[in-house]
């Protein structure tokens, strides 16, 4: 009896054993605190060791029960056929309510009891809940390595029928479905145009954000343009000579980088809609992000082109090769001044992070206009030219403005409204996230902080009581320079939590260099666009008792 006992625990232990050595590894792998360290609690020895061996001895066989239980069910599973399972079952089970599953290759992994125990938090691991796990991975290398496979390996409960391809996104009849692929952590806020946002948590990662989380704003299908038989016409002055311009063409004047932050006007957005309705897309956080940006000056390309500063007010023009079905471009514009003026640093950028501008950025060229909102940022750019007059495109003329609070769509006169340009001081948390659980002892607050024109970034202030006191946070990121502070800054506080507190009214608000500083609520700064919301931010959390 007791040699069977043996041969059934001996396997069992070993792979207990193996568990516990591949959770510590997953561990290592996956933190990203570099001084992780297992701790040993010190042992200490006195007069109730007696009971401490008999509650030793009913662990022993408890585990023992578990190991055998386990082994048994091990042996058993081995000797089935891998279950055959659907991407619509996969996709179904996306919560912990109905399990969290997610697909490696042609595998599938029951993580539900894992996702607590996920180095990166649970959150991280639920972006990928009821899909594939390689869109992340490619995003977290550290992930894909041999010892953290062999831990999901111990949640695999089948596989996927090779028969169910993935089911194409778009109808080949849609005018969108030549759109190209988007990374599954993206928010999306709507499929045609596609526009969406990455999620708090991933945002502020990393100072640069990466091209496949960089959120997107379309206002068309995006055109799939050759590079080889691409040209850019900018339109010379009266008396001048007009430019076409290939990609080689403008390689060849002089290369200009620069890291500049692109906001969309409806960041936030959804703020404004709790007051009252507004017309948009219900922006939350997410619509801004960072990028290394590469190409030809503008003020290079149009003096080439025989333009120079006007006595009289002009405009830069730009019109995207992006068209609804009547032919109607997006079009924007910005001031020749600025266009003209080395120091505003205006783009006609090839490339995003050191390589070439993804398709939903702007592929193969778009303006980069530091400081300003990014509906002037054309993308896919088609034609420039200077004019007396500011773009006649609708999103330059009758979009992208703010107005009273009074001012409704029965009054509104968007001719009565300047276009926006340089946009107002904005800042935002996206650590923790709004109804998170936060742990008793400290807590750590984290967010962006950015100001169009240049204006730097000087202070951010934090309140965990709602603003009736506050704390100034660390600046993160690059030094800004005066003038030219074309990106945010990342920012962090680590604060304790007070004693007895069941619950925080986080709140965060920035100042910058010529000290403005953000409303403390939405209610007076509402229009019916809902543009320009930047009010403090505020997330509301629970403390774990």
């Amino acid at each position: 009896m007791l040699l069977l006992l043996h041969r059934a625990m001996v396997p069992g232990l070993q792979q207990a054993s193996r568990l516990r050595s591949t959770l510590r590894l997953c561990i290592r792998a996956c933190s990203t605190d570099d001084s992780f360290q297992p701790q040993h609690p010190s042992r200490t020895f006195s007069d109730d060791n007696s009971a401490r061996r008999g509650w030793g001895v009913m662990g022993t066989l408890l585990g023992l029960g578990a190991v055998l239980a386990y082994h048994e069910c091990r042996c058993r599973a081995d000797q089935e056929s891998p279950r055959v399972y659907t991407r619509e079952e996969v996709s179904s089970h996306c919560s912990p309510k109905t399990g969290i599953w997610v697909t490696f290759g042609h595998e599938v992994f029951d993580v539900t009891e894992f996702v607590d125990l996920h180095p990166g938090g649970p959150s991280k691991l639920m972006l990928a809940a009821g899909g594939p796990l390689e869109p992340f991975w490619a995003l977290y290398a550290v992930h894909n390595q041999p010892n953290v496979r062999e831990i999901l390996a111990q949640y695999k409960i089948g596989e996927l029928n090779p028969e169910d391809k993935a089911p194409p996104t778009l109808e080949n009849s849609d005018p969108y479905a030549g759109d190209p692929p988007r990374h599954p952590a993206l928010k999306v806020n709507s499929q045609r145009p596609f526009n969406a946002e990455p999620h708090p948590e991933l945002l502020t990662e990393n100072y640069i954000t990466p091209n496949s989380l960089f959120f997107t704003r379309n206002h068309l299908p995006v055109p799939n343009l050759d590079p080889d038989t691409y040209r850019l016409h900018v339109v010379g002055p009266p008396g001048g000579q007009s430019l076409s311009l290939s990609l080689d063409d403008l390689r060849q004047f002089s290369k200009h980088e620069v890291t500049v932050t692109v906001q969309c006007a409806g960041n936030r957005r959804s703020e404004m809609t709790k007051v009252k309705e507004v017309k948009g897309l219900e922006w939350t956080t997410g619509a801004i992000s960072t990028a290394h940006w590469a190409g030809a000056r503008l003020c290079d390309v149009l003096a080439q082109a025989g333009h120079h500063l006007s006595e009289t007010e002009a405009h830069v023009c730009f019109e995207g090769l992006d068209s609804d079905p009547t032919g109607s471009a997006y079009g924007a514009s910005i001031p020749l001044a600025r266009a003209l003026d080395p120091e505003a640093e205006v783009l006609l950028a090839y490339e995003m992070n050191g390589q070439p501008l993804p398709r939903d950025h702007g592929f193969p060229v778009r303006v980069v206009v530091p400081g300003v909102v990014g509906a002037r940022h054309v993308k896919w750019l088609g034609k420039v030219s200077v004019e007396p007059e500011e773009s006649y495109s609708h999103w330059q003329r009758r979009d992208y403005k703010g107005f009273s609070p009074s001012v409704d769509w029965d009054s509104v006169d968007f001719d009565l409204a300047p276009a926006i340009q340089e946009l107002p001081i904005q800042s935002a948390i996206t650590q923790p996230r709004d109804g998170e659980t936060v742990e008793s002892g400290e807590v750590t607050v984290k967010g962006y902080a950015w100001s169009g024109g240049g204006r730097a970034v000087v202070r951010v202030d934090v309140s965990l009581d709602g603003g009736l006191t506050w704390q100034v946070a660390e600046l993160d990121g690059e030094v800004q320079r005066p003038r030219k502070a074309w990106a945010w800054r990342l920012w962090q506080l680590q604060a304790p939590v007070p004693a007895g507190q069941k619950e925080l009214n986080i709140v965060c608000k920035a100042v910058d260099d010529s000290y403005n500083v953000q409303p403390d609520t939405v209610a007076p700064i509402w229009n019916l666009r809902g543009v320009l919301s930047n009010a403090w931010h505020r997330v509301h959390v629970h403390v774990a008792p």
